[in-house]
């Protein structure tokens, strides 16, 4: 069947991130391929690269969507103190992973060429992330270093990204569906309790 009319570039590259999208959360990562994704919207692959350098860019920009979803998450909730809005964070991270499982999995499963780096915009969106989770722990220990501040965001957050996967393969090994939720408060509180008390500065 012939196609109604043909699409300018923007138009082809949000039909491809749509179709691509819908492939993902239907059958996984290993669906999305080129052909697979150009065939969903009547196109050839060679059409495809024509928006999109290759099939790493569209996942770029896929995981660029996943982000702008996971920021409008972690917008959405917060805490009156820094504590709280960590713990908020976590459970709203942990969440996020479960209600969007394919999307969530790109982010990190997603292997690039080799020797090529993700795009620097890319880069800066995952680095706002990181400095959601630094707000509140300046605000729980002022005196701290910036490198220390970026080194305990990173830390804390592959800890909640790490009973997050666990949550996905269904590794937790204690009962109920919500056992992460159940979890992460003694997680964060430890760490926090741990860092802080180090510093002499437990609240």
């Amino acid at each position: 069947m012939a196609r109604p009319r043909e699409h300018s570039a923007e138009e082809l590259r949000e039909l491809a991130l749509s179709a691509a999208g819908r492939l993902l959360d239907e059958q996984g990562i290993e669906a999305l391929s080129a052909r697979r994704i150009a065939a969903a919207i009547g196109y050839s692959a060679a059409t495809l690269y024509s928006v999109f350098r290759n099939l790493d860019d569209l996942c770029w920009h896929l995981n660029a969507q996943t982000l702008g979803q996971l920021h409008a998450a972690l917008g959405a909730v917060g805490g009156s103190e820094p504590r709280a809005q960590l713990h908020a964070y976590a459970a709203a991270y942990v969440a996020f992973a479960r209600a969007q499982p394919q999307r969530w999995s790109l982010l990190f499963e997603h292997r690039t060429s080799p020797g090529v780096d993700i795009p620097d915009w890319l880069g800066a969106s995952i680095e706002r992330l990181f400095e959601r989770v630094e707000a509140p722990l300046r605000a729980l220990a002022p005196a701290a270093s910036e490198a220390d501040i970026r080194l305990q965001a990173r830390t804390l957050w592959g800890s909640v990204h790490g009973l997050a996967v666990l949550q996905q393969r269904g590794k937790l090994f204690l009962s109920g569906d919500q056992a992460s939720l159940r979890m992460l408060p003694t997680l964060v509180d430890q760490y926090l309790d741990g860092w802080l008390s180090a510093r002499g500065e437990l609240r």
